[in-house]
C-alpha cells in the first residue's frame, strides 16, 4: 500500500510537474524533474543497488519517514562506518601483532646472523689449521711411502738379517744364498746414491752391506770347511775301514803281506800287526790331508786336520777293539804279555799313539 501511494503521489506530482514544466520550460526544477523522469532505472546499476540498500531499512513510506530519510541514511552510513572502523581496528591490531612477530623474527635472525658470523670468525682459524694439518699429513704419508720404498730397496728384511746372522752351527739353506744375493744387489744399487746428495746414506749402507758380505762369506766358509772335513772324514774313513778288513782277511796285493788273521794264534804279533797297520794308515791319511791343504794358510787348519784324522780312524776302533777283546778272552794271560811287549818296546813306535777313550774305542794320539 505504501508503494502504491508513493506511485500515485509520484504520478500526480509528475503530472503536476509536467504541466508546470510544460508551462515553464525554462524552470531549473522542471528540467531536473524531466531528467529524472527520463532516466531508465534498469540501465543504472548504481541506482538499483542504492534502491535495494534503501529498501532494507526504508520499510514505511510516510511523511515522517520521508522527512527523516536523509538522517536515517546518514545514521546508517555512520553505523556502517563505525562497524567498519571497529573491524579495521581489529585488523590493525592483528597487523600490529603480526608486525611485532615479524620484528621479533627479524631481531632473532639478526642475532643468529651475528652469532654465525662470530662462529665463522672463530672457526676460520681452526679451518685454516685443519687444512694445514691435512696437507702436512699428506706430505708425511708421501714421505713414509718414499722411506718405505727406500728401505725395501736398500735394506734387508728381518728374516733375511736373521738368516745371515745365524749361529755358527746353523745349516746353510737356499734362503741364505738368496739373502746373500740380495746383499750383493744392494751393494751394487747403492752406488746410485753416491751420485746424488745422499752420499752419506749411500756410504753407510755400502759399509753395512760390506760387513754383512764379509760375515756371510765367513759363515759360508766355515760351513764349507765343516762339510769338507766331514765329507773327507766319511770317505777316507770308509776306505780305511775297508783296507783294515782287507788287511785282516785278504792281506796285501797278491797275498803279500799275508792276512793278519793268520797270526791270530799269536796274540802279541796279531795285536802288533793290527796296530802297525793302523799307524801306517793314519800316517798316510795325515800326509794326504797335508798335501791337499798345503796351500791353505788360515789358522786352525792343524786342529781341523787332527779332528778329521780322528774321524777317519774312528771306524777302525770298533773292529780293532773287538779283536783285542777276543784275544784277551781267549788268552787270559796275554795281557801281562802285551804289557811286557810294551815295556820292552816290541811294538814301537806306535805304542804311545793309542788309548781307550770314554766310549770304549781306541783313540789315536798325534
Amino acid at each position: 500500500m505504501a508503494d502504491v501511494k508513493v506511485e500515485v503521489s509520484t504520478d500526480s506530482s509528475a503530472g503536476i510537474h509536467s504541466s508546470s514544466a510544460a508551462s515553464q520550460p525554462n524552470n531549473p526544477l522542471s528540467r531536473k524533474l524531466n531528467k529524472i523522469l527520463e532516466t531508465r532505472l534498469d540501465s543504472d546499476k548504481e541506482m538499483l543497488e542504492a534502491l535495494k540498500a534503501l529498501s532494507v531499512f526504508f520499510t514505511e513510506n510516510s511523511l515522517r519517514t520521508r522527512r527523516n530519510l536523509r538522517g536515517d541514511i546518514e545514521r546508517r552510513s555512520l553505523s556502517i562506518n563505525e562497524e567498519f572502523a571497529l573491524i579495521f581496528k581489529e585488523v590493525k591490531e592483528e597487523l600490529e601483532s603480526v608486525n611485532e612477530d615479524v620484528q621479533a623474527m627479524s631481531t632473532c635472525c639478526e642475532e643468529m646472523t651475528s652469532r654465525l658470523k662470530a662462529a665463522k670468525e672463530q672457526t676460520q682459524d681452526l679451518i685454516v689449521k685443519t687444512n694445514k694439518l691435512q696437507g702436512e699429513n699428506h706430505r708425511l704419508e708421501v714421505r713414509a711411502q718414499v722411506a718405505q720404498a727406500f728401505l725395501t730397496k736398500f735394506q734387508l728384511s728381518n728374516e733375511e738379517m736373521a738368516t745371515l746372522r745365524g749361529s755358527r752351527d746353523a745349516p746353510i739353506t737356499e734362503d741364505f744364498f738368496k739373502a746373500l744375493s740380495r746383499v750383493k744387489h744392494i751393494h751394487e744399487d747403492v752406488k746410485i746414491l753416491l751420485r746424488t746428495n745422499q752420499q752419506t746414506a749411500g756410504l753407510e749402507i755400502m759399509e753395512q752391506m760390506a760387513v754383512l758380505q764379509e760375515t756371510s762369506y765367513e759363515q759360508l766358509y766355515r760351513w764349507a770347511q765343516s762339510t769338507l772335513w766331514m765329507s773327507l772324514g766319511l770317505h777316507a774313513g770308509a776306505q780305511v775301514v775297508r783296507g783294515f778288513i782287507d788287511a785282516l782277511t785278504r792281506g796285501g796285493p797278491g797275498g803279500t803281506p799275508r792276512p793278519i788273521e793268520m797270526h791270530s794264534h799269536d796274540p802279541m804279533r796279531y795285536v802288533g800287526d793290527m796296530l802297525a797297520w793302523l799307524h801306517q794308515a793314519t800316517a798316510s791319511e795325515k800326509e794326504h790331508l797335508e798335501a791337499l791343504l798345503k796351500q791353505v794358510t788360515l789358522q786352525g787348519v792343524e786342529e781341523n786336520m787332527q779332528e778329521v784324522v780322528g774321524h777317519i780312524t774312528e771306524g777302525v776302533c770298533r773292529p780293532l777293539k773287538v779283536r783285542i777283546e777276543q784275544v784277551i778272552v781267549a788268552e787270559p794271560g796275554c795281557c801281562p804279555a802285551l804289557q811286557a811287549l810294551q815295556s820292552a818296546q816290541v811294538l814301537p813306535p806306535h805304542h804311545q799313539l793309542y788309548h781307550w777313550d770314554q766310549r770304549g774305542l781306541l783313540a789315536y794320539h798325534y
